[in-house]
């Protein structure tokens, strides 16, 4: 078997590793559930038949995400976002406009993102038993409590990289190939040269502190969920959430691998060639998954009335360069201004929290406060311009930020997990005109 050769996609100042396998008619991102490597993974025929016949339906983009495997190996923790912008770059580097993606456990929660974000660039998802909750709660009781995960994340700090740590998990992950030492020495290689013990324990604490749950009911695009008997639960919460989604139960899957009992393989193949023969072209999307920025000076009335209407344009013009810089240093796409307000969209919303943030220390400078609100949501696009209840929260939440604060929901905290961003709880509170209760959270500053 010749091993594709790996390249290089650039994503920012990251360099993720990637292979393309196969040439059909449709790109299948392929993004692995936990860790691996590229190029250990050849060494195992089992896996290697599952890459190969996933070429077979069409052309596959495996990546290590960043962090793991061959790809740049990070001091911070990797975001969703930022996973989900290299999906982008891999896809931008070969030229691939759409695709479907195919993404497990931990990994479906980024290709879900990149869906709701971008569905313009996304023919279908195939979801095998994705996670989409990190913390267990009453409406998903599948998760972890907190204090599993204490145990957990001690437990990778403490042994991930031994072999009798990697034995243990090949019995919850593997049961079919716990028995077989060629399989054992393989899966200890393959995962020591996926990720070291501190990258583990960042990962970890990533899936512990992630959540997309908010995000699934903007997946607008033919959704595919495989699960095992036991695992029904959680794929019917996805399927109840996503408008497109079809459940595929793979009766003789044992563990998190379909490619390892040879029944399992084949259903699983022959249910992703259905989907892909079907799915097409991604279609041109009327909603889509935006962050909303809204940004407002604070006293402004008075200021301006101190000042007189001349120093107050002048000054006005000053804080409108100072945003629109921001704006285009953070991708943020400009939508409306009002007075001394701004609205702006963002495509993440760890960019949207650093550009606010951004802006009000540029604006101390010239000696102006500002409050911000962010919150993401599903958005109309009609004309270039988005609309919709997620623009109207976003208004809101800037409304009950205090001065110099920039106040976030509780969707956004969840996306942003792992960034290094610190909050506040602020406590629920009703937004006017936005129907229940919404948590909110002060960037800490």
């Amino acid at each position: 078997m010749e091993i594709p050769d790996v390249q290089y996609a650039r994503s920012g100042d990251v360099a993720i590793a990637f292979q393309v396998v196969g040439g059909g008619p449709t790109d299948i991102v392929f993004a692995r559930g936990v860790s691996g490597e590229l190029l250990s993974m050849w060494e195992h025929p089992l896996i290697a038949r599952h890459v190969t016949g996933l070429g077979e339906i069409g052309r596959v983009l495996m990546l290590d995400k960043r962090g793991t495997g061959l790809s740049d190996r990070m001091r911070e923790v990797a975001t969703l976002e930022a996973r989900m912008d290299d999906l982008g770059a891999v896809m931008d580097a070969v030229g691939s406009e759409h695709a479907v993606f195919w993404a497990s456990l931990e990994s479906a929660r980024l290709a879900i993102l990149f869906a709701a974000t971008y569905p313009e660039r996304t023919s279908g998802l195939v979801l095998l038993e994705p996670w989409i909750r990190g913390r267990r709660t009453p409406d998903y009781p599948w998760a972890l409590s907190d204090k599993e995960w204490r145990r957990q994340i001690a437990d990778v700090g403490e042994r991930w990289g031994r072999r009798d740590f990697f034995e243990e998990l090949v019995q919850e992950w593997a049961p079919d190939a716990a028995g077989d030492p060629e399989f054992l020495d393989w899966f200890v290689t393959h995962m020591r040269r996926g990720m070291s013990p501190g990258a583990a324990v960042s990962l970890f604490r990533a899936m512990r502190d992630s959540d997309v749950a908010d995000v699934l009911g903007a997946v607008r695009v033919p959704t595919m969920v495989l699960f095992k008997p036991e695992e029904r639960g959680p794929a019917e919460y996805v399927a109840d959430r996503v408008s497109q989604c079809e459940l595929v139960e793979l009766p003789d899957l044992r563990g998190i691998y379909t490619w390892i009992d040879d029944r399992t393989h084949a259903a699983s193949m022959a249910a992703i060639k259905r989907f892909v023969d079907r799915v097409g072209r991604a279609p041109e999307p009327d909603r889509v998954l935006a962050t909303i920025l809204f940004t407002d000076i604070v006293g402004s009335s008075a200021r301006a009335a101190a000042l007189g209407d001349r120093a107050w344009r002048d000054l006005l013009r000053t804080h409108h360069t100072h945003v629109r810089r921001r704006l285009a240093e953070f991708r943020g796409e400009e939508l409306d201004v009002a007075g001394d307000g701004f609205l702006a969209a963002f495509d993440g919303p760890g960019r949207a929290i650093r550009c606010a943030s951004t802006i009000q220390s540029d604006l101390a400078e010239i000696e102006l406060e500002l409050r911000a609100g962010v919150h993401t949501g599903e958005c109309e696009r009609l004309d270039g311009k988005l609309s919709g209840i997620a623009v109207h929260t976003g208004a809101r939440i800037a409304e009950a930020a205090q001065p110099g604060e920039v106040l976030v929901s509780s969707t956004v905290k969840d996306l942003v997990a792992g960034s290094g961003i610190e909050f506040e709880d602020r406590g629920e509170r009703e937004l006017k005109g936005v129907p229940g209760e919404w948590r909110l959270y002060a960037v800490r500053s």
